[in-house]
């Protein structure tokens, strides 16, 4: 007589999980996106408006760089996220146009853009028209 085990292998219920916690960071960021156009004077404006500022670009860097390495790409998009900040942040010093709002705004149009540019990429390369 044989015995069956059935079981669940960590890295299927990890799986699993990968769209409860993108979701989960999406209503972070966008919470804190929100505390920051609205002004709110909550304690938790700043940590979720920093969590939107680095989430939010580090999402669209992500996307591009499908093929690398899972470390890697977090590695990668999280210091590019940084850098985008800090352009954004050094060119409204620069033009003396600095505000939290206009920060926000900035780096969620740059993301956006971002990941428009990966979709559309991506749905080239399905019509076979970019190789």
């Amino acid at each position: 007589m044989q015995t069956t085990r059935i079981g669940t292998s960590s890295k299927a219920s990890g799986r699993d999980l990968t769209p409860l916690l993108a979701g989960a960071a999406t209503a972070v960021g966008g919470f804190g996106a929100l505390l920051a156009f609205s002004g709110s004077d909550s304690p938790l404006r700043a940590p979720l408006t920093l969590f939107f500022l680095l989430a939010a670009p580090a999402a669209g860097i992500a996307a591009a760089l499908r093929g690398f390495d899972p470390f890697a790409r977090m590695l990668a998009s999280l210091a590019g996220s940084v850098v985008l900040n800090m352009l954004v942040a050094q060119g409204m010093l620069a033009t003396h146009r600095w505000s939290a709002r206009g920060g926000v705004m900035a780096m969620a149009v740059i993301s956006a853009l971002i990941l428009l540019l990966v979709l559309m990429r991506r749905r080239r390369t399905a019509q076979g028209q970019d190789v």
